[in-house]
């Protein structure tokens, strides 16, 4: 009976143990995550990334839009009166013709016959010279035998002579003139150009004056651009050869190279911005391989400007009023102020509040406060610099 209860009492207590232990256990692990869950709670910082600042040296450059032009466009017309006998196939609206190709052709029989009577009227006179230089040979030398007294001018056929030779003269301008005429009846393109309008046809009768055709140069081109007040200042001293490049705002853009012609000399009235010409070569590559590039081409231009040196490219996002965050060596925020002196696309390049090795923070706090303690979310990254050479 003793030993039954003895056993008893053992079993019980170890029970007790058992579950007192267990107890303990559960108690030690919870109060372990709780001190775990109490301190990750402490560090309440806001995360930001951050980029480390670089100055660099950047190539200004100057955007502008405006529209392909030709560099002079004619207003062809007839020298000569007659009838048109022929023209070029390519002598059509929106046909090419190059320096020197011949457009249309005037009836020519009256012109030749003209020519011909101007070389008979260039012949007498040449006879008639001739003739009156041999008699002034003759009279020279019987003027030797004569006292000076009854020599003259008259009897040594002087007025005679140069009557003869102003006969001459005045038949080799007839020829000329004969000789041009006739030369007028081809109509020739004065350059490469592209026919914007005709108005004759074949059968047709002409007369001196009569417009005929406008004509458009392709030999070169022009784009007017506007410079708008903030870009004057980045403009080069001397702008004239300075390269462009053209590009138009097309689906499938063409790219052209060309270069600064001029500017217009004055500011426009009503914008106060100066207009710069920009000259293309050849835009519709008569001869090379490049891609065409027609007038009235809607076109961007990209002109290099000035060069500025030690300046930070910062992107616009992280510029408010002026102003950027840095962190400083005790992980802390600090608004800085800036000075900006350019912008280009989607960033600004700024030239003092920054200094080389500054921290730019990228993401901000929602509500970000000088000396606000913040932890860096990845390792210190150098910005990129981009240098245009």
């Amino acid at each position: 009976m003793k030993s039954n209860t003895k056993r008893i009492v053992i079993n019980t207590i170890g029970f007790f143990a058992i579950i007192g232990l267990a107890f303990g256990i559960s108690t030690g692990i919870q109060a372990t995550a709780k001190d775990v869950k109490e301190k990750e709670a402490k560090d309440t910082r806001p995360t930001v990334s951050i980029q480390t600042m670089y100055p660099e040296t950047h190539n200004v450059e100057i955007s502008s839009f405006g529209e392909v032009q030709p560099l002079e466009t004619t207003v062809l017309a007839a020298q000569v009166n007659g009838e048109v006998l022929s023209w070029n196939p390519q002598f059509v609206q929106g046909g090419v013709v190059k320096r020197g190709e011949v457009l249309f052709t005037i009836e020519a029989d009256a012109y030749e016959a003209a020519v011909l009577q101007a070389q008979a009227q260039v012949s007498l006179a040449e006879a008639a010279l001739t003739e009156e230089l041999a008699r002034q040979n003759v009279a020279q030398r019987e003027a030797r035998n004569l006292p000076n007294s009854q020599v003259s001018d008259l009897y040594l056929r002087k007025p005679q002579v140069l009557s003869a030779q102003a006969q001459l003269k005045s038949a080799q301008a007839s020829l000329r003139i004969a000789n041009r005429n006739l030369a007028k009846t081809q109509v020739t393109a004065p350059y490469d150009a592209l026919v914007m309008s005709r108005e004759i046809g074949s059968g047709q009768y002409v007369s001196a004056g009569m417009r005929v055709a406008s004509l458009s140069n392709i030999e070169s081109a022009e784009i007017i651009v506007p410079i708008a007040g903030f870009d004057r200042p980045f403009l080069l001293d001397d702008m004239n050869g300075n390269e462009a490049v053209v590009t138009t705002k097309d689906r499938a853009p063409i790219v052209r190279a060309g270069f600064v012609s001029r500017d217009l000399g004055v500011l426009d009235e009503a914008t106060r911005m100066l207009h710069l010409v920009i000259r293309i070569d050849d835009p519709y590559s008569l001869n090379s391989d490049a891609p065409t590039l027609k007038f009235g081409s809607y076109v961007e231009v990209a002109i290099k400007g000035k060069q500025l040196s030690n300046v930070f490219k910062v992107p616009q996002s992280l510029v408010n009023n002026r102003k950027i965050w840095l962190l400083d060596s005790n992980e802390q925020l600090q608004s800085h102020p800036v000075e900006v002196v350019r912008e280009e696309g989607s960033f600004f390049y700024i030239s003092s509040g920054i200094s080389a090795d500054d921290r730019l923070v990228k993401d901000l706090p929602e509500y970000p406060q000088n000396g606000m303690q913040v932890k860096v979310k990845m390792p210190d990254q150098a910005l990129i610099s981009y240098h245009r050479n």
